[in-house]
């Protein structure tokens, strides 16, 4: 059965830190580019990190870049997304996502980011 696990989120105050993973049973994610989306209320989803297979290259939305991190551990069958100076426009939830169309999505943890 293919799944995805999303965890880590939860509340941090503006500058701060936390490192999503999302465990994937099912499929192996080396083999496979593996993405995080993000939803703010009210909007729509969109694209936050994407890691590919073979080489593992990342790519960035302009809102995240040098702020966020995607990686992922083969051993242990997880993808990650660190995430630092978090600010409040950060608000979500991250979604984990085989990368691609019919790929699956996880449940989604929800970040929220608040003095």
């Amino acid at each position: 059965q293919v799944q995805l696990v999303e965890s880590g989120g939860g509340l941090v105050q503006p500058g701060g830190s936390l490192r999503l993973s999302c465990a994937a049973s099912g499929f192996t994610v080396s083999s496979y580019a593996m993405s995080w989306y993000r939803q703010a209320p009210g909007k729509e989803r969109e694209l936050v990190a994407v890691i590919t297979s073979a080489g593992g290259s990342t790519s960035y939305a302009n809102s995240v870049k040098g702020r966020f991190t995607i990686s992922r551990d083969n051993a242990k069958n997880t993808v990650y997304l660190q995430m630092n100076s978090l600010n409040p426009k950060d608000t979500a939830v991250y979604y984990c996502h085989r990368h691609g169309p019919g790929g699956p999505w996880g449940q989604g943890t929800p970040v929220t980011v608040s003095s």
